[in-house]
Order: structure tokens, then C-alpha cells, then sequence
């Protein structure tokens, strides 16, 4: 869309104001609204803002920098104060326009183009499996006195809230809920409501559903959709659920591991690479039907594995939910419709147009942008070096590597084991991501420093559990 474009739609719709979103480094999403009348302005010139008030993202002697709106991501929502047109932006360089070397969506575009220009493919399409959970309440208390967290959910008789008597029984007690079906499904409203909301905004969904978790744990996953669109949907698809939910009273979570003991959430990506129409990880007969450049991709990611687990398990608690017995991978190898691997290839896909692999180690407290870009990196290194996963130790094997003899299994190589591992392994490989200027030196500094802090933070703190261990000792 141009501008002519833009403002003949905000016309018809009497729209009020422009509402810019644009991403931090940190994954969330900010805005900055403005009358209709600025929008030609924030097209030429861009919407300076604080760069150095964001996380990570400057320094308060060089913060200035700019969001430049993309037109095609037009999109007009009714709210209580009048039609609103939200764009997504991305942040630029003050002086040059460009887009900033710490900006995610710059960051991914880099890689786009990067791949591209590799010769390697021209499109890479990805399915994200967006896991979150959907509690009534959540009490949290942080402070030098207290602390704590209290989550109440009417699907599960062991939080319910102190005014829900469950006179109908529906709340559930020790008894698997993957796909249960309504009136079970207590969330199904808010799930269909987000659902209907994303496909309004052109987002195709493949279907939604209740996850493993008792406690209110769902799933929602897309078609195939082109990279790095498909970074951008899934901000807006987080914002989507967190909204259903607060529209239904409740409240949404995409923690990796809200609840002990319990099923954790993941984002799983589905991947596939194309050059003129053609799949590049096919080919018939092969194991799995995959080609060499499959198995080279899968290779690259498994060899990098621990240094992009600082970016696609970038918190603490990612490390709470990458637990052996808890549906999330722990060890380095692929398999044919291996659960347990950390590379599945999808044992329902027979030809050429669907056949992909799936990396499942991966949450959603990761920053979209960032994480796919690093992944996509990974793999074209692992084509470009000729890493062969069978080679380096990294299977294929189709069992449950859990049942193997002890022994056996510490011969696999493994996902970190905190954040702090994840970033040691960051700082000590990552000259992959460097390649086409995708990512800088300067970002990932960034990123480690801002992710320690967090680490830090959290290390720093008495467990609530430590009580029970260690108060009258």
C-alpha cells in the first residue's frame, strides 16, 4: 500500500489516529500514537523517539532514533475512542534512515536478504506452535518481606477460585486434557475469539486446541507463512490471546514453566527452505525423504544449539520447563517423529510441497525476530560447512532415548542447563551470525548483558522453596 492508499482507507473508516508499534530488543512490543493529520510526516521523516529508555537498545549520550512505519501492515480496529489504524514500525538510525543494527525486525530482514543472497534458497517458510496457559487470577508479590504467586483456573480442582464450588464438575483432577472437548474446554470462547481476531488480520491458522497442561494449557498454530512476516504475526498473535483473555476476565500467560510439575509451554518452528518454487529439504528415498542440504541445516542448528538456546530460551524459567518427562527436548540429536528429539522430522508429511523439519527446544519468551533469524543462520552455516549431523553424533534416532542405559544417553550432547550456560556459549560462538552483517557484535553484547541482569535478578532472590529447605536448618 502507498500513502495515497493509506489515507483514502483512514478516510473511509474516519479513523482518529495512527497507533505505531514497533519491537525492543527485549521481544516486547511498545507504541506511540498520533493524530492522522502527522501521518505523512511519520512516513517522510520517521517518529523519533528515547532509544537509550528502552532495554538494551542505547546508551542516553547516542539514544535518538526514529520509527519508520510500514505501510503493508495497515490495519483498522474499532475502539472505545474511534476507529484506530495501527502500524508496525521499524527503528532506524537518526541520521542515516537505515535500519538499526539492534533493531529485531531489521535484523531479520538482514537475514532474508542474507539467505537469498547465499543462493541457498529464495523463501523459508515457517509454523510456529504457539503454547500458552489461561489462569482466572495471578496474584504475584515480589518484595524484601514477601513473595510469592497464587494462580486460580476453573479447569483445574486443585486451584480453583475460593468462589468457584465447581457445582458442575467440570474442573478436572488427575486425568489427561490434551484436546478435551467441550463443556470441559472451558477456554474454548477465548481461544476462538483469538483465533477469529488473527485470521481477520491475515493470519492463517491451522487449528487451536487444549494442550497437556491441566491447569488451562492451550496451543494455537498457523499454516506455513513466510519469514520474516511470520516474526511479525507472532507479536501480534501474543497480543491477540493476552487481550481475548483480559476480554473474558482471565488472564494469559506464555511462561515457559508457570506451574511445578506441570506441562510447560514451547515454541515450536516449523521450517522449510524453497529456491524458485522448489523445496530444498527434499528429496525422495532418503531417510525421512530429506536432502543433503536438509540434513546440512539440521546439522548447523544442532551444532549451534547451545548458543541459540540463548536466544530461543533466553529467561530463567525456560530452563525450568527443558526437563526430561515434560514433552521439551533436553538432548542434541533428530529423529522420525521423535517427541523427545530436539529436531523432529513430522512423520504425516510424504511430499515435496510439505516436507520440513520442526526444532522444538524453543519458548515463547523469546524475542521473534531475533530467535528465527539466529536459527535461519544456523542452518545455512550448516549447509555453507557441509555439518553432518550423522557424523557429528547427532543420530537420527527414532527411539525414546530415555530408556536408553545411562551410559548411552551421556554420550548425547545436551541443551544448557541455565541461562548463564546459554550466554557463556553465546560469547564463546557466534561468528555464524555475523555473516551479511545479520547480527553485530554490538547486539549480542547487548543481548548477554541485558539477559545477565536478569539472571542476576533472579539468583540474587530467596526461593520460596528455599524456606522449606533451609529456615530451621
Amino acid at each position: 500500500m502507498d500513502l495515497t492508499t493509506i489515507k483514502k482507507i483512514a478516510e473511509e473508516q474516519k479513523v482518529c489516529a495512527i497507533d505505531l508499534k514497533y519491537c525492543g530488543i527485549d521481544g516486547k512490543r511498545y507504541h506511540v500514537t498520533f493524530p492522522v493529520s502527522r501521518l505523512e510526516a511519520a512516513i517522510t521523516e520517521g517518529v523519533a523517539f528515547s532509544g537509550s529508555s528502552l532495554p538494551g537498545m542505547g546508551s542516553i549520550e547516542s539514544g535518538d532514533r526514529i520509527i519508520k512505519p510500514d505501510l503493508k501492515t495497515a490495519y483498522v480496529e474499532e475502539t472505545e475512542s474511534g476507529n484506530v489504524m495501527e502500524m508496525l514500525g521499524t527503528i532506524c538510525d537518526a541520521v542515516t534512515g537505515v535500519g538499526y543494527s539492534k533493531d529485531p525486525r531489521s535484523v531479520a530482514n538482514r537475514a532474508h536478504e542474507y539467505m537469498k543472497a547465499t543462493g541457498i534458497a529464495d523463501e523459508s517458510l515457517w509454523i510456529p506452535e504457539l503454547e500458552f496457559y489461561v489462569f482466572e487470577g495471578a496474584e504475584v508479590k515480589n518484595g524484601k518481606f514477601e513473595a510469592g504467586y497464587k494462580f486460580t483456573s476453573a479447569v483445574s480442582k486443585e486451584c480453583l477460585a475460593k468462589d468457584n464450588q465447581d457445582l458442575q464438575n467440570l474442573a478436572m483432577q488427575e486425568r489427561e486434557v490434551y484436546h478435551i472437548c467441550t463443556p470441559f474446554d472451558l477456554s474454548f470462547n477465548i481461544r476462538q475469539m483469538a483465533v477469529n481476531e488473527m485470521e481477520k488480520r491475515g493470519i492463517s491458522v491451522k487449528y487451536h486446541h487444549p494442550e497437556v497442561g491441566i491447569a488451562g494449557q492451550h496451543e494455537i498454530e498457523t499454516e506455513p507463512s513466510l519469514f520474516p512476516k511470520i516474526a511479525d504475526d507472532l507479536l501480534v498473535m501474543k497480543d491477540i490471546v493476552r487481550q481475548s483473555a483480559y476480554d473474558y476476565g482471565c488472564t494469559a500467560t506464555f511462561m515457559p514453566k508457570p506451574i511445578y510439575n506441570e506441562a510447560g509451554s514451547g515454541l515450536h518452528f516449523h521450517i522449510m527452505l524453497r529456491k524458485e518454487g522448489r523445496n530444498v529439504f527434499w528429496e525422495k528415498g532418503k531417510y525421512a525423504d530429506l536432502s543433503h542440504d536438509a540434513l546440512y541445516f539440521i546439522g548447523g542448528i544442532l551444532k549451534h544449539a547451545p548458543s541459540l538456546t540463548a536466544f530461543c530460551n533466553p529467561s530463567t524459567n525456560s530452563f525450568k520447563r527443558l526437563l526430561p518427562g515434560f514433552y521439551a527436548p533436553v538432548k542434541l540429536f533428530y529423529g522420525l517423529a521423535n517427541r523427545c528429539a530436539a529436531i523432529r522430522i513430522p512423520n504425516y508429511l510424504h511430499t515435496e510441497a510439505v516436507k520440513r523439519i520442526e526444532y522444538r527446544p524453543g519458548d515463547a519468551t523469546a524475542n521473534p525476530y531475533l530467535a528465527m533469524s539466529a536459527l535461519l543462520m544456523a542452518g545455512l552455516d550448516g549447509i555453507q560447512s557441509r555439518i553432518n549431523p550423522i557424523e557429528e553424533g547427532y543420530g537420527p534416532f527414532d527411539d525414546n532415548v530415555f530408556n536408553w542405559p545411562k551410559k548411552q544417553q551421556d554420550k548425547l550432547k545436551s541443551l544448557p542447563t541455565s541461562l548463564p550456560e546459554a550466554l557463556l556459549a553465546l560469547k564463546k560462538d557466534y561468528s555464524y551470525l555475523l555473516k551479511g552483517h545479520v547480527f553485530t557484535e554490538e547486539l549480542i553484547n547487548s543481548w548477554i548483558e541485558l539477559k545477565q541482569k536478569e539472571a542476576d535478578a533472579v539468583n540474587n532472590r530467596p526461593h520460596p522453596y528455599e524456606m522449606n529447605l533451609y529456615y530451621n536448618a
